[in-house]
């Protein structure tokens, strides 16, 4: 069998090449020739007597036992990487966090924080993420995914950040034109701007004091997130049903109005941390989490 070092540096090559998608973008992060990193993973496969990769001139696809074994190794990396921040602890936290937050939340949200929280932990290097495809961190390719709505069950341990609530809005433009509507049932002979993901005509619930009221409502124009509806909106292109934050700066310069404020939105978006916990939780990723509930908790 290898030496462990040997072993370690074989898995820290295949995990590197399935992060960063090929043997020459592997070789880079790595300092080593693309022929170097081939050589490894050919040395690891032969030693493992199995197939990890499938290699092709477009793409790398893991075999299914190339998936378990990058389970493992992301583990096993991680528990040393933790090792190692603990006989450094009077440095504090270091090592690479990668994380994972949805497009428009990130931007607005996320990212504007990272500056402070690198001036308080220096040693901790951050890979950002911003998609809106969920990624898993018992995957092992991100250590904190930030997501919105309801939690599912699974291993990750989740932590609330923030409650982010929907408001109605429309540009004053639009008002001027339009008319304001004053009842929730006034939204059905006006253009409405809805998420991609709505059938048809969509249901917009609302609190009024007759108790719940849902009202269908249509409208020419979609998009697949709540900043690109609120930017519609500021177009005057019709009313938009949005999270606060995605529009909060808009709402604050007037390119926006908040409508309907006696009728409040039940559905609010719950914001969570979603990490893999247990004893050997880097201390980079409880530093990071413990940040964002003092901000965000706080805004």
């Amino acid at each position: 069998m290898a030496p462990l070092p040997d072993r370690l540096r074989e898995m820290e090559v295949f995990i590197t090449v399935l992060d960063e998608g090929s043997f020459s973008a592997a070789a880079q992060v790595l300092a080593l020739t693309a022929s170097g990193v081939s050589r490894t993973i050919d040395r690891l496969e032969a030693r493992l007597a199995v197939r990890l990769l499938i290699r092709s001139t477009r793409a790398l696809r893991l075999t299914s036992e190339g998936e378990a074994f990058a389970y493992s190794a992301r583990r096993i990396l991680s528990a040393v990487d933790q090792a190692e921040e603990q006989l450094g602890a009077g440095q504090g936290p270091s090592g690479l966090l990668r994380v994972s937050a949805a497009v428009s939340h990130g931007r607005l949200k996320i990212v504007p924080l990272l500056g402070e929280f690198s001036r308080i932990y220096p040693a901790i290097r951050l890979d950002m993420t911003l998609t809106d495809l969920l990624e898993d961190p018992a995957t092992g390719r991100t250590d904190v995914a930030i997501r919105f709505g309801k939690l599912s069950d699974s291993s990750l341990i989740a932590r609330k950040l923030a409650d982010e609530p929907m408001i109605t809005v429309a540009a004053p433009a639009y008002i001027a034109t339009r008319g304001t509507p004053r009842h929730p049932d006034d939204l059905r002979q006006h253009d409405c701007l809805l998420f991609s993901f709505d059938p048809g005509r969509a249901r917009w619930a609302f609190d009024t004091p007759e108790g719940p009221r849902i009202i269908q409502v249509g409208g020419k124009f979609r998009a697949n997130s709540g900043e690109a509806l609120g930017m519609l909106a500021v177009s005057g292109l019709g009313v938009a049903r949005v999270a606060r934050f995605a529009v909060e700066e808009d709402l604050a310069e007037g390119r926006l109005c908040e409508i309907l404020q006696d009728y409040p939105v039940p559905e609010t978006h719950h914001v969570h941390a979603l990490f893999l916990g247990g004893p050997t939780l880097p201390a980079r990723v409880r530093v990071f989490v413990d940040f964002l509930v003092d901000r965000l908790r706080a805004g």
